[in-house]
């Protein structure tokens, strides 16, 4: 049976045309799916009832199942979603006056190895599906409106303005399903966000942002996390591949393109680590060429990290440099923390494919 969540219009274009209807089908089949929420054939009253009994009997309308829902006290929410064979991934909603944001994730785990990630150390198992992608979105926009707090709008008020590709995983390394995914979450006949209301962050995978670039140019972020190569080598460890020199290069390509005239650097304060005055004026002597604004993230703990978060005098003076030198520079107020849905937190459940084991970093890089 296929899961018609896994399909962008174009291919339910493609689909449609193939058991012989017309291609229009497809623009309504996105809009009971994703605009309403209907997963149930019998229920999209303007498709013919032929044609819904001919849908029953080869497809599904399938999201993800959520195993665990949290509500934090300041009323952030995480899910934890089931991905099959004892593994689950993390979604996240969080409310602000102005918009109300969707963390979503792209993967089970992550192989990237950041250090300072609780999704790192879980390690890697799969990639996830178009459907467990924009499942998370689908199943969030659910939930949200049986809630009292939201079951009084109209099904064209929106809850979740924002969606972040900053959960689980690096949504570059699944490239083809995220594109698609986005694609949707773009489409005026389902969820219709804007470019500039869909941002994507990645650590680092040069090749795949320049195809990015072309193929859904979405606000981009970027977790930097250290002012050169030498310690971002071991944060970071993509940086062994693609060095700061070469992604920047490939932040200037993209913002030809972008919705957005600058890229988000994302940065995680950690304690001793890269949090000095020093740190913080090579980090302007990197960036300098690429029209850009600061995220700093106070480092969220999480078991056996290693790491402290820096100290708030700490992190204002790194701060006040940036801005002295004419950058926009915000600090992530921490939010969920207490049902451990933080940036940096999510962990969910992972079974490692990959076995490997973690480093420490030597003293003698962060001096």
């Amino acid at each position: 049976m296929l899961n018609l969540l896994n399909l962008n219009q174009p291919q339910l274009v493609d689909y449609f045309v193939g058991l012989g209807e017309k291609p229009f089908r497809a623009k309504q089949l996105m809009r009971w799916m994703h605009h309403f929420g209907v997963n149930d054939f019998e229920q999209m009253t303007d498709i013919a009832k032929v044609l819904r009994e001919k849908l029953a009997l080869q497809a599904v309308i399938t999201p993800p199942v959520v195993q665990l829902e949290q509500i934090s006290e300041d009323g952030t929410r995480k899910w934890l979603v089931d991905s099959g064979s004892g593994n689950g991934v993390e979604t996240v909603f969080i409310p602000e006056d102005e918009r109300g944001t969707l963390c979503i994730s792209s993967q089970v785990g992550c192989a990237l190895e950041c250090t300072f990630c609780s999704t790192g150390r879980q390690g890697f198992n799969r990639n996830l599906t178009v459907a467990e992608i924009i499942g998370q979105l689908w199943l969030a926009n659910k939930s949200l409106r049986q809630d009292p707090d939201y079951g009084l709008l109209s099904k064209d008020d929106r809850i979740i303005s924002n969606v972040v590709m900053m959960g689980m995983g690096e949504p570059l390394a699944n490239y083809d399903n995220v594109v698609t995914a986005m694609q949707i979450m773009l489409d005026d006949s389902a969820y219709g966000l804007s470019r500039r209301r869909v941002t994507l962050s990645t650590s680092g995978l040069v090749p795949a942002m320049d195809r990015l670039k072309e193929d859904c140019p979405v606000a981009l972020a970027v977790s930097l996390h250290a002012p050169n190569d030498k310690l971002r080598d071991e944060i970071v460890p993509i940086n062994k591949k693609y060095p700061l020199k070469e992604l920047m290069a490939a932040c200037q390509r993209y913002l030809v393109k972008a919705p957005r005239d600058f890229v988000t650097f994302e940065y995680v304060m950690l304690d001793g680590i890269n949090d000095t005055l020093l740190h913080a004026k090579q980090l302007l002597d990197v960036v300098k060429d690429v029209p850009c604004k600061f995220n700093l993230i106070p480092f969220n703990p999480f078991p056996n990290s290693g790491y402290d978060t820096s100290k708030p005098e700490n992190i204002r003076a790194f701060r006040d440099v940036l801005m002295q030198a004419g950058c926009v520079v915000t600090t992530r107020k921490t939010r969920g923390e207490d049902i451990d849905a933080a940036c940096g937190q999510l962990a969910g459940k992972v079974q490692d494919k990959t076995k490997r084991t973690l480093k420490r970093i030597p003293l003698e890089i962060v001096q």
